[in-house]
C-alpha cells in the first residue's frame, strides 16, 4: 500500500488535530511533526496557517456537497434528503469527541470579516442555505429563503447543544422542530 500524497497527508493530519482540540490551538509546527514532513514541504503546499484551515473548510464542505450528491442520484426525494441531513448531524454530535460544527468554530476562532477562513465558513453557509432552500421549493414551501434561515438556525442550535448537553437528542429533537416548522410553512402536512 502507497502512502498518501504529502499535501492529503498534512490535510489528513490538521483535520484530525483540529477535530480532537481546536484550530488555533494547533501549531503549523504541530502539523508538520504529525505529518512526518518537514517546513518546507508544508509551506511548499500551504503558504501559510490559513491556507491550511481554508484547505480543511474546503475538504469537510465537499465531503458534505458529494453526500448530497450521492442522496440526489440515489433518487433521494427533497423529504428524506433534509431528513438525512439531520440524522447525519445528529449522528454527529454523538460521536466520541464532537466538539460542535466545524463551520460554526471556525468562525468563532477567526471572527475578522474579510478573512480567508471567515471567507470558507461564508461559502459553507451560501451552500447550504442554496441546498434547504431549493429543497423546501421542492416541497412547496412558501417563503423558503425564510424557512432556510430558520432551518439552519435551528441546525446551529442542535450542533451547540450537542456538544453541551445530550448529544443524543439532537436527531429527534431537529427532525421534530424542523417538521413543525416546514409543516407550518405547506399547504400540505409532510410525509410521516
Amino acid at each position: 500500500m502507497t502512502a498518501p500524497p504529502v499535501r492529503e497527508r498534512i490535510l489528513a493530519s490538521a483535520t484530525r488535530l483540529f477535530d480532537a482540540t481546536s484550530i488555533r490551538s494547533v501549531s503549523a509546527d504541530r502539523v508538520i511533526a504529525d505529518a512526518g514532513t518537514t517546513k518546507v514541504t508544508f509551506y511548499r503546499h500551504f503558504p501559510t496557517k490559513d491556507h491550511l484551515v481554508v484547505a480543511y473548510l474546503e475538504d469537510q464542505l465537499g465531503r458534505l456537497q458529494a453526500a448530497v450528491d450521492r442522496e440526489r442520484a440515489e433518487g433521494a426525494d427533497a423529504c428524506e434528503v433534509l431528513l438525512r441531513l439531520a440524522a447525519a448531524n445528529g449522528a454527529a454530535a454523538c460521536r466520541p469527541g464532537f466538539r460542535g460544527c466545524t463551520f460554526i468554530n471556525a468562525a468563532a476562532e477567526y471572527p475578522a470579516d474579510g478573512s480567508m477562513v471567515r471567507g470558507a465558513v461564508e461559502q459553507y453557509r451560501t451552500w447550504l442555505h442554496a441546498v434547504v432552500t431549493g429543497l423546501l421549493t421542492e416541497l412547496a414551501v412558501e417563503g423558503p429563503d425564510v424557512v432556510a434561515d430558520q432551518l439552519i438556525m435551528l441546525r446551529d442550535g442542535a450542533m451547540v447543544h450537542g456538544f453541551m448537553g445530550d448529544p443524543a437528542a439532537v436527531t429527534g429533537s431537529l427532525t421534530t422542530a424542523g417538521r413543525a416548522i416546514i409543516s407550518a410553512r405547506r399547504r400540505t402536512p409532510l410525509p410521516a
